[in-house]
Parts: structure tokens; sequence; C-alpha cells
């Protein structure tokens, strides 16, 4: 099996696009659709035709060129059943536990609620790949507008098991806004000092910081490291379960 292709660019102010694409069959995954015009300069470049959508949850700046695209394609739009209702042009509806084929790589859908009541990712185990939106970020972890702190706890434990190789690909630029919070929560992690250094390098150079790995996120995102001691004696909190310390370092996000 030839591995897929991908082209990452952003939409938007500080969404990711991401095509994925198959060579032999000629299939192409949008993951999600920010904005038009941006994709279809990508698509343009490359010389690919876009086939499908995987949106992830119904938030407008992840949605807002579904319609159009469907119509200039005629593609497949694959979304969480959980938030149908809300996806224009949704197709097929997929939950927590499904796996599906894109051109022959298979698919699993882990339902992440928590940023939205239906959010999901979309996992790639057989090309170690992970489209994570906006669950998880580079340093950081999506905001709580539909789900409490348990459930998005809950949301990222799951992707935590995940191989700690697994590319992340994630929803939005905001790694060096993350790296400097994360350090507030985290301030002895030497990984994180070094991580936050080359995050200022590539973001002054116009860099991306996408993709992670999981890896690297559980040694240096505070929002996966509920666990460890010196963020809990920092925080005072070294008797408190993992989600109330997740809980209070995305209280603390929220107010930076």
């Amino acid at each position: 099996m030839a591995a897929l292709e991908l082209d990452l660019f952003l939409c938007r102010t500080d969404n990711y696009g991401v095509l994925l694409h198959d060579r032999l069959s000629g299939a192409t995954a949008s993951i999600d659709a920010p904005e038009e015009r941006p994709i279809l300069d990508a698509l343009e470049r490359r010389g690919w035709q876009l086939t499908h959508i995987l949106t992830t949850h119904h938030h407008g700046d992840h949605v807002a060129a579904n319609a159009s695209l469907k119509e200039r394609f005629g593609l497949t739009i694959i979304g969480p059943k959980n938030e149908a209702s809300k996806i224009p042009g949704i197709d097929r509806t997929v939950g927590h536990g499904d796996r599906f084929d894109f051109a022959g790589h298979p698919v699993d859908v882990i339902e992440t609620p928590g940023h939205t009541s239906g959010h999901v990712c979309y996992h790639l185990p057989e090309d170690k790949l992970l489209f994570a939106a906006d669950t998880l970020f580079a340093l950081g972890c999506g905001r709580l507008f539909e789900g409490t702190a348990d459930t998005m706890w809950q949301s990222l434990s799951r992707l935590m098991a995940l191989p700690d190789d697994t590319a992340i690909y994630f929803g939005h630029e905001y790694t060096l806004a993350n790296a400097h919070f994360a350090i507030t929560v985290d301030p002895e992690n030497s990984a994180l000092k070094e991580r936050a250094a080359e995050i200022e390098e590539t973001r002054s150079d116009g860099g991306f910081t996408a993709p992670t790995t999981m890896g690297l996120e559980k040694r240096t995102n505070p929002f996966l490291r509920a666990g460890d001691p010196k963020i809990r004696a920092l925080l005072g909190m070294e008797k408190a379960s993992d989600a109330a310390v997740f809980a209070e370092i995305r209280k603390r996000k929220d107010n930076f």
C-alpha cells in the first residue's frame, strides 16, 4: 500500500487546511472545509480532484465550504452522527469505534466530545496519522464549549492511548500562545523549554508547527500531563484526580 500524500496550508486566519491524497486511486480528502479558496488553490497546485470531506465537528470555521465544494466536485461528506443535523451536505455519519475505508487505507473514528458534544477525530493506524481538529492542539486542547472538563479529559485519554509515533494534524495554529501558557504550569520541564524556543524560531520564520507527535505532546503538553507530580505541586493539587487537575489547567488557560 502506497503512502498517502498530504498538503498542509492555512485557511481563514489561523485554521489549518489539510488534503489527504492517494496516488493510486486519485482519491483526495479534505480534513474539514474551513474556506473554499485556499482548498481550491491547494488542489490546483497539486493537480488533485477532491472526492471526500472528513468533517470533525459542526463549528462554522470547519464546515463553511462544505456546500460549495460538494456542489463543485460532487464529493462525499463524512461526519459525526451526533452532530449530523448541523453539518451541511453530510452524506455518511460515523461514531466511536467505526472503521471505514479511504482508498484502501483504514480510518478509525474516535469520538472526542468536549469542544463540541459530538466531535470526532480520524485515526489512520496503518499510516500513523491522527486528525485531531479542535480536540488536541500542539501544546494545547480545545475550549470546552459543549462539554465538561471530565468529558474532555476522557477524550484526551483516548487519544493518549495511541502510539507515540502517531503524527497529529490539528485544527489551528495556536502553538506559540500555547507554549507561553504551558511554561507557566510546567516551568521545570526541560523538554518543554527546548520546544518553546524552537516554536519561537519556527513562527518568527513564518513556519507551521503542524504536525506534532503523540510522544512529543505527552512529554510537553500540560493538558496531557495532569498526573505529573511537579505540575500537581505547583497547582497545590497533589491529591486531586487527573480530571480535576486538567480542569484547573483548562481554567487557567481560559484566563491567560
